[in-house]
């Protein structure tokens, strides 16, 4: 059932963090939260699977321990996940209680939940740094703690056979509802019809979308589009307009992520013209360059370049984003990407591809006088390459 696989999931999860923290030589991770209803550190999602209320800290070592230090009106909600072999409470005095554990650990290297470069490694707020600050004071602890970033982008790239089974379950919905919106992309229609009519496909299905609504679909036709991340208009469907849809669900806690192209017909043609058909084969053959590439060990930045290289140099400009993310338990999910070396995404297009890591792969062209050409796969890291997780888009579809 749903909960035994939730658990099972978890549990997946915290094994894995374990084999990281030996391979990083890490002594302990901690992720250090309160009112986490309100203020969720990702990571809780990955580790925990519930919230709590007080000052709690979530503990797991390179020996193999899990303890949570935990408010005594917590104790029970985190025991009931049966995820921590150790659940410590404390009433008054959680720094006693984490004192006590981090003596009996004696850890030299204390990775914690802040990171420059990954915000999913980030959820420690300024308050709760200052606390562990007072907690540690006049002790050898506070000049060993280290950013969580690298264990967190570990950790959440290596998907777990759980994982990638609900993905693929939001990948085969995301199918199944372009299959069924694709006949219904009419001229005259505008991209607020067609998104209405997908999210009323979502709410039947009984998921949520990968992303806020207002948003997914983002749906784009013709050469006066709004463009990437914008939301759906009144702009009307005409014949002649390239037209593309960005898209999304969320299903069991899990996303998929999107992107199709159709070209909408005029009455004296049977398929696209020239210059359309030229850019969406360019776009193909991009993706098809840099699926080829891909390999545990390769940098994002090289992936990248492959795809923008092959686009600029067939005349188009490079695209102003980055070829692929990471999608998992968010649509951005995970440290790496593949991406350019811009300042923008510091050093994650230096972080090497890893066995499990799920990515999107989304270039992009204008085609001058009809629109913007785009797919977007997913695919998953494999041993010597990668598998497509989506059925690819291959050829242009087709409405009129």
């Amino acid at each position: 059932d749903k909960n035994s696989i939730g658990e099972i999931m978890f549990k997946e999860k915290i094994r894995q963090a374990i084999e990281i923290l030996k391979e990083q030589g890490v002594d302990m991770w901690m992720t250090f939260v309160r009112e986490t209803e309100t203020l969720p550190d990702p990571c809780m999602d990955l580790i925990v699977g519930t919230n709590c209320t007080w000052q709690s800290a979530f503990i797991i070592t390179a020996k193999g321990q899990t303890i949570a230090i935990v408010g005594s009106l917590d104790k029970e909600r985190i025991k009931q996940t049966g995820l921590y072999d150790d659940v410590r409470i404390y009433v008054d005095d959680f720094g006693a209680a984490f004192l006590n554990a981090l003596n009996e650990i004696n850890p030299n290297r204390i990775a914690i939940n802040t990171s420059i470069n990954d915000y999913m490694a980030d959820g420690l707020t300024h308050g709760l740094y200052e606390l562990l600050m007072g907690y540690t004071k006049n002790t050898p602890y506070r000049e060993r703690f280290i950013s969580s970033e690298k264990i967190v982008a570990a950790l959440r790239g290596r998907k777990s056979p759980t994982e990638i089974q609900r993905i693929k379950r939001a990948i085969e919905i995301t199918e199944k509802i372009y299959a069924e919106i694709s006949p219904q992309i009419k001229s005259g229609r505008t991209e607020k019809e067609i998104a209405d009519i997908i999210l009323k496909m979502v709410a039947e299905l009984g998921v949520q979308t990968a992303w806020e609504s207002n948003s997914c679909p983002a749906v784009f036709t013709g050469p006066l589009s709004a463009g990437a991340h914008a939301e759906p208009t009144e702009r009307v469907i005409q014949p002649g307009h390239v037209l593309n849809i960005d898209f999304g669900v969320k299903k069991d806690g899990y996303c998929s992520d999107i992107q199709r192209t159709w070209y909408i017909l005029r009455n004296n043609e049977e398929t696209a013209p020239e210059p359309v058909q030229k850019g969406f084969a360019v776009l193909l053959e991009s993706v098809r360059r840099a699926v080829d590439a891909i390999r545990p060990g390769k940098m994002g930045y090289e992936i990248d370049q492959i795809a923008r290289d092959y686009i600029t140099a067939n005349g188009y400009p490079e695209f102003p984003h980055g070829l692929g993310h990471q999608v998992g338990r968010s649509t951005h999910d995970g440290a790496g990407m593949l991406g350019p070396r811009w300042e923008r995404y510091g050093d994650t297009v230096y972080l090497p591809l890893e066995i499990g890591q799920v990515f999107t792969i989304e270039p992009r062209l204008p085609i001058e006088g009809f629109g913007v050409a785009t797919v977007e796969e997913m695919i998953v890291v494999t041993a010597d390459g990668c598998e497509y997780l989506s059925h690819p888009q291959n050829q242009l579809f087709y409405s009129r």
